[in-house]
C-alpha cells in the first residue's frame, strides 16, 4: 500500500469519527432504576441531561434514593457504552485499523 493511499484512508477514518462523535452528542440514553422510579438521560457522550425521581421514592429514605440514583447511573453508562460501540463500530466498518 503507497502512502497517498494510506493517507487518504486515515483521513476518511479520521472525518468517519469525528462525525460519529457529533451524533453520540444528540444521541440519548435512559438509566432505570427501582422499576422506574428513578430515570438518568444521558447523552452518547456521557453527559448527564436530566434526573427524574418519582416522589414515592422519597418515601422509602435517603438510602433508597442513593441506591436508585447509582443503579440508573450505572444502567445509563452501560447502555451509552454500548451506544458508543455500536456507532463507532458502524463508522470504521470497512476500515483497515493497526492490529
Amino acid at each position: 500500500m503507497d502512502m497517498e493511499s494510506l493517507m487518504a484512508q486515515a483521513s476518511e477514518l479520521q472525518s468517519k469519527v469525528a462525525d460519529a462523535q457529533e451524533r453520540l452528542e444528540s444521541m440519548r440514553v435512559k438509566g432505570l432504576a427501582s422499576g422506574g422510579a428513578c430515570i438518568i438521560d444521558m447523552s452518547g457522550k456521557y453527559d448527564i441531561i436530566s434526573v427524574t425521581i418519582n416522589p414515592k421514592l422519597l418515601n422509602e429514605g435517603v438510602s433508597a434514593v442513593e441506591d436508585a440514583v447509582l443503579n440508573a447511573m450505572r444502567d445509563a453508562k452501560a447502555k451509552a457504552d454500548k451506544l458508543i460501540d455500536d456507532v463507532m463500530s458502524d463508522a470504521t466498518a470497512g476500515m483497515p485499523l493497526p492490529k
